[in-house]
């Protein structure tokens, strides 16, 4: 029996490798200098807690996997059955296509097609270029159809610095709107709220041990390039991750059962938040034959 996740493509420039997987198309591995700053799983595994995955035509949930299209109720499938949702989109279990693989770059396609609760063709490319410490990771999203249709994207890395301890690591989020985590109920998330004077302002940066996130955080502040920066630190050791202006929310989850690592940081890009397809918000709209493209990256300084 083959890969869960299919072939394993390398890219690599100086001493900076990454690993893309062809089911899903995500990302299995980054490292610099040998240190490996994404949690990693076998190549012979499946992703667990969706590692490296992309999520798209939309992030996260949506509730019950129902919403509206043009007036009309779409019932997608329930795919996080525990709460009734479709989560994280329609590509993660896909075989993407192969359109070029170069030394230090790769672009993969997929076609998400006309299926129940989904009613607009899309034709998605993702481009992952390595640089001697960075890594740039480019989307687009092209509406194959003849209707109108809003999108969304994400992404589902699960980040470290080498061998530092989670707990030991301090979060930077130049977030000041947040969407905390409901656990017990079937939407998990409450109405977003601003952070100020809550235990979700992490624009001063906060050690991560004792803090416990599935959290979705927006209104996220652009640094001089007119990117969102977010940082994870150990002393000296950095890790940066940015996004680019169209990544409008970055979701943080902390669990304590990762397989292979036990208490991780995942810190997920997102276009939009939660069950955007259902509230609009945030979302990409795409006519018949546009496109959209946008852009996140690890960086080690």
């Amino acid at each position: 029996m083959g890969n869960p996740t299919g072939q394993q493509f390398e890219i690599t420039r100086g001493n900076a490798r990454a690993v893309v997987t062809e089911i899903g198309a995500g990302l299995r591995a980054f490292e610099v200098g040998g240190v490996p700053y994404v949690e990693e799983f076998p190549e012979d595994a499946k992703p667990p807690m969706g590692a490296g995955q992309l999520l798209l035509p939309w992030p996260n949930r949506t509730k019950g996997g129902r919403w509206k299209f043009q007036g009309e109720t779409q019932q997608l499938e329930i795919t996080e059955e525990a709460r009734g949702n479709a989560i994280h989109g329609l590509t993660r279990h896909l075989e993407w296509e192969l359109l070029e693989h170069a030394e230090s770059s790769i672009t993969l396609a997929v076609d998400v097609e006309v299926q129940p609760g989904w009613p607009v063709p899309l034709r998605a490319t993702v481009t992952y270029e390595v640089s001697p410490r960075e890594l740039t990771v480019t989307h687009q999203i092209r509406n194959e159809g003849e209707q109108p249709i809003g999108v969304g994207v994400g992404t589902h890395p699960y980040f470290r610095l080498g061998d530092v301890p989670t707990d030991e690591v301090t979060l930077t989020l130049p977030a000041s709107r947040v969407r905390p985590s409901l656990p017990d109920e079937q939407m998990p998330y409450a109405e977003e709220q601003d952070v100020e004077g809550t235990e979700y302002d992490f624009r001063g940066g906060r050690l991560l041990a004792g803090v416990n996130l599935d959290t979705a955080f927006g209104g996220l502040a652009a640094a001089e390039d007119g990117r969102h920066h977010i940082v994870l630190a150990h002393g000296e050791q950095q890790l940066l991750v940015w996004t680019g202006p169209d990544f409008h929310w970055a979701q943080v989850f902390t669990p304590d059962d990762l397989v292979g690592r036990g208490r991780a940081v995942a810190i997920e890009p997102m276009t939009c938040p939660a069950d955007a397809l259902n509230t609009g918000t945030d979302l990409i709209e795409l006519e018949p034959a546009a496109s959209w493209s946008g852009s996140w990256g690890i960086r080690v300084p």
